[in-house]
Parts: structure tokens; C-alpha cells; sequence
């Protein structure tokens, strides 16, 4: 037994390896089990030797012969299975190659440590972490990049550092967009494949989505655009949390859906930035507030073809009780679920024009003035199929406000569209919106009138005999 006068016991290597790990930040392991394989080998005795000398020779200029030393010691390590010497081994050549400022070094030592045979994830993690915090401390934007892409280089196809992965290729983006090479940006952040990433939060992940559709709205790479915007699910974006992101990414889409033309997609995209809860406490006129954003559903809900969904988005629009604090909007909500002829140019005419400019573009307001008209025309067409069987050609263009051509070319389309039933007899310049029954509708209607008439016939039996029955008493 030893006596209380011999002193403190000395640490043993490993706890110095393990404080000098502590120094730098990382986290000392114990690494995987290895039951089954060969006994660990503890090689903290010999770090504590080479470390020291290795750090000299590179401070005396000889920092190629001060890698190849750790590096052989890393071998040694990696083969062993002695994690934390690992670790320590590999994050000092790192701080080696940073304290000479030999970048170029760095970043191949970076490669080496990362492409040697059965290397542990455990020294991967440690050198990408440690270098990470470094990237700001670079001394030119070429020597960042240059670390940037070692660094991407090294987390390639590694589950265990996709997260880094991530937050680096997202740095080079950056870079890349500051530099002006869009497409350079736009590829490198299309490169990784962030939605099946489980590292990252849900947070992070749906703001790197966000950062790819913006860039490759940038890149005016429109068909990419549609297949990158499909990875956002709608249900996380709706958390109270993501309020932020949700509209992000929807006004991000409504610049892709005036691209198309889209007129429904983008009614539904205001919508759900009207439905937002930032959005729809701001009452104020400006483009923030819920008003502007009602206005806008509403001026491209109705420049939409007509379809089921249009025509029940529209009619739950009309039940908003904050409608009537937009009067003139209210009325054209109002024109369009009423079955009556609307005239054109519509009495809203110049502030659904207003929005247009606000809202479009330049170069696109010709083309939605015209859908204005269009959409006008073909609701008062569906107007007139519902109140008449057949019209005169002449009168069916003086009501719609079109020449006989005009009228004739609105109707086809919509027959084309199957959006109503029309004949049109030329010769005569008759339109006939009510189609031919078949045979088996015919024999069904009639048997439908003889069973209406059979049931009429004996309800008047009955009160006949009932009166009769009263009278008698």
C-alpha cells in the first residue's frame, strides 16, 4: 500500500490525450465495441512523445516531415482501434497545417485522413468540425473555397457528417451567387439531397429547400423548379413555428405560377399567405397585410378557368366575413357567383388594373387584361346557356358586347373545353345549348312523369274519399 507522503499519483497518457482533446474542443471517445475483434491497443504514451516533437519540427519549418511523423501514428491508432489517440493524432496535424498557414496542406491532409482504408468515423467528424471553425478565419475568399470544397470533398457520401455537408455546401452557394455564378450556386445546392437528410432539423432542412427553389428561380431553370418545390410537404410548413418559411415558400411559388400563367395556382398560393397568423393580424393596406393578399386570391381566382374546385374556392371566399371590409372586391366576388350578364369593362375595371400592375409584371399585364375580358365573356356565356335553349347568334353577340365572330370563337372554345353543351346552326345563326336526350333518357323521363302522375292521381283519391267521409258524418 502507498503512503500518503509520496505525493499525488501522475495522470496516465490516455487522461492526458483525453484533457488535450478537451483543449480543442472535442469530445474524447471510447469508440465502437469491439467484441469479437482484436484487444485495443493504447497508443497515448507514444502520441505524448510524437506530438511534441512533430509540433517542433514544423515551427522549425519542416511541417511536410511533421505530417508524415502523425501520419504514421495515425496508422498505427486507426489500426488499433485507439479512438482518442486517433482523434488527437489527426485534429494536431489539422492544427499543424493551420498554424503554418499552409492551407494547400491542410486541405490535402484533409483528403488523406478521409481515404485511408477502414478510417474511423469518429477522426472524419473531428477534423470536418475543426475545420469548419475555421472558415471565417481564411485570409481570401480563394483559400475559403478551396477549404469549402476540401471540406465537401471529405463529407461525400457520409451519413455521419451530412449535416455539415449541408450548412458547407450552403457557405459555397453563397460564394458562388456573390461571385455571379448563378448556375455554379444553383448546381452545388441541387447537389445535395437534403430531404432524406436525418440529422437536420425540420427547420433546416425546409430552409435549404427554400434556398434551392430560390436559386433555381434565379437560373430561370423553370421545370426544376416545380420537381424541387414538391419536397416541401404543406403539413410542416403550417406549423405555428415555420410561419416563417410557409411564406417564404409560397411567395416563392406565386413568381413561378405568374411564369406559367397560372391563374388558380396563384390564387391558392395568396390564399395561404392570407391564412397565415402574421398575416392575418396585420391590418394594415399594406403589401404585408391580409388585405392584400385576400385581393390578390380574389383578382386571379377570378381570372381562373372555371372548374369545380374554382367555382367552390370562389363561393367560400364569398362567405369571409372580412370581404365586406373590401367593398369594391366584395362586388366582384359578388359579379362572378351571381347568375347575371356582367358588362365590361367591369365597374372594379380600375382596381382589379391597379392590383394587376402591383402584382404582375410588366411585361405579362397585357396578357392578364386580356384574361380579364376572356373570363368576363365566359361567364355571361355560361349565363346564357342556363336561361335559354336556343339564341339567335345576333343576340347572343349584343348581349355578351362581341361581334357575331367574337361570340362564335368564345363559344367553340368553351364547347372545346367541355365546359358547356352548344350547337351551332349557321345558315339559320342559331345556338342551341340544350343537347339531344338519347333514347333511354327519354323512356326515363317519361316513366318518371307517369310516376309523378300516378302518385298526384291517387293523393286526389284520397282527399276526394276523406271529404266525402266528413260530409257523411
Amino acid at each position: 500500500m502507498a503512503e500518503e507522503g509520496e505525493g499525488a499519483k501522475k495522470p496516465s497518457a490516455s487522461e492526458v490525450t483525453a484533457k488535450a482533446l478537451k483543449a480543442m474542443g472535442i469530445k474524447a471517445d471510447k469508440g465502437p465495441s469491439m467484441t469479437g475483434i482484436e484487444k485495443k491497443e493504447d497508443y497515448s504514451e507514444l502520441a505524448g512523445t510524437l506530438v511534441p516533437e512533430a509540433t517542433l519540427l514544423s515551427q522549425n519549418g519542416e511541417l511536410s516531415k511533421a505530417v508524415d511523423m502523425l501520419l504514421s501514428l495515425e496508422k498505427k491508432c486507426r489500426l488499433g482501434n485507439d479512438v482518442s489517440t486517433l482523434k488527437l493524432t489527426v485534429t494536431t496535424i489539422c492544427e499543424l497545417c493551420r498554424g503554418q498557414g499552409d492551407w494547400a496542406k491542410l486541405n490535402s491532409a484533409l483528403g488523406t485522413i478521409a481515404k485511408r482504408h477502414q478510417q474511423s468515423k469518429y477522426a472524419v467528424m473531428a477534423v470536418v468540425n475543426l475545420c469548419m471553425g475555421w472558415i471565417d478565419t481564411t485570409p481570401d475568399k480563394a483559400t475559403k473555397v478551396d477549404l469549402l470544397v476540401a471540406l465537401r470533398e471529405v463529407t461525400d457520401g457520409k451519413i455521419y457528417v451530412e449535416a455539415e455537408r449541408a450548412r458547407i455546401t450552403r457557405q459555397l452557394a453563397e460564394i458562388k451567387e456573390a461571385d455571379g455564378d448563378i448556375a455554379g450556386a444553383c448546381d452545388v445546392l441541387l447537389d445535395v439531397y437534403v430531404e432524406t437528410y436525418g440529422a437536420l432539423s425540420k427547420r433546416e432542412k425546409v430552409d435549404f429547400i427554400l434556398e434551392q427553389i430560390r436559386m433555381t428561380i434565379a437560373k430561370q431553370d423553370w421545370v426544376r423548379v416545380l420537381i424541387v418545390a414538391k419536397k416541401v410537404q404543406k403539413k410542416i410548413i403550417d406549423e405555428p413555428d415555420l410561419q416563417d418559411l410557409k411564406m417564404r415558400y409560397h411567395r416563392l411559388m406565386t413568381e413561378y405560377y405568374l411564369h406559367e400563367k397560372d391563374a388558380f395556382e396563384l390564387a391558392q398560393s395568396f390564399y395561404s399567405l392570407y391564412d397565415t397568423p402574421c398575416i392575418a393580424e396585420d391590418d394594415s393596406d399594406l403589401v404585408s397585410g391580409w388585405k392584400h393578399h385576400l385581393k390578390s386570391c380574389i383578382l386571379f381566382l377570378c381570372l381562373a378557368p372555371q372548374t369545380n374546385h374554382q367555382a367552390d374556392m370562389l363561393h367560400r371566399i364569398a362567405a369571409i366575413e372580412k370581404l365586406e371590409q373590401l367593398d369594391e372586391w366584395h362586388g366582384v366576388v359578388k359579379l362572378f357567383t351571381t347568375d347575371e350578364i356582367i358588362t365590361f369593362p367591369l365597374p372594379q375595371q380600375p382596381v382589379v388594373e391597379q392590383l394587376l400592375k402591383e402584382v404582375g409584371t410588366p411585361e405579362l399585364f397585357p396578357y392578364w387584361q386580356q384574361q380579364t375580358h376572356e373570363r368576363t365573356t365566359q361567364h355571361n356565356m355560361r349565363v346564357v346557356a342556363k336561361y335559354y335553349k336556343r339564341i339567335r347568334m345576333v343576340r347572343l353577340a349584343e348581349l355578351l358586347g362581341l361581334t357575331v365572330d367574337e361570340a362564335e370563337k368564345q363559344l367553340s372554345a368553351l364547347v372545346s373545353q367541355g365546359a358547356l353543351y352548344a350547337k351551332i346552326d349557321r345558315p339559320a345563326g342559331i345556338a342551341s345549348f340544350k343537347s339531344r336526350a338519347t333514347a333511354e333518357e327519354t323512356l326515363s323521363e317519361w316513366s318518371s312523369d307517369i310516376g309523378q302522375l300516378l302518385s298526384l292521381v291517387e293523393r286526389t283519391c284520397h282527399l276526394i274519399n276523406k271529404e266525402n267521409m266528413l260530409h257523411k258524418v
